[in-house]
């Protein structure tokens, strides 16, 4: 049987705290890069994850949908926006006014796509990661 994790979504009111959840439950001690990139590399293996791959059942998913939605899209746009590189500016621009218009993904959305990228039917399948939104 596949190892779960359990994520706490009531626990889970920003990136930030999206992020201490992984380092409580998925990879306890380890550093990490705290950031979308290195959660995709977390999601590969290593950091003490199974090599066979996991399951991560996210518990009051939508309590987390909540919190993780524009308002916390614009949030980490902003400071996405200052430190983006210069030929990066406008595009994150763009995304930045599209989630004050509550238009396009949110940062929900992103760590949903990151993770399933992961699973079944994700480009990085060989990782085998599934997700379980409750």
């Amino acid at each position: 049987m596949a190892t779960e994790y359990i994520l706490d979504g009531t626990r889970i009111t920003s990136l930030e705290t999206f992020y201490d959840e992984i380092s409580r439950v998925v990879i306890p001690g380890h550093q990490w890069g705290r950031n979308l990139d290195a959660l995709n590399d977390i999601l590969r293996g290593g950091f003490g994850t199974p090599d066979e791959g996991f399951t991560i059942r996210w518990t009051h998913s939508a309590a987390s949908k909540e919190k993780l939605s524009y308002s916390e899209t614009a949030r980490q746009l902003e400071a996405r926006l200052e430190r983006c590189h210069p030929s990066n500016r406008e595009n994150v621009l763009q995304k930045l006014a599209d989630a004050r218009a509550h238009v396009g993904p949110t940062v929900f959305d992103w760590l949903d796509e990151i993770i399933s990228d992961h699973g079944p039917n994700g480009i990085q399948r060989v990782s085998n990661v599934r997700l379980l939104l409750e």
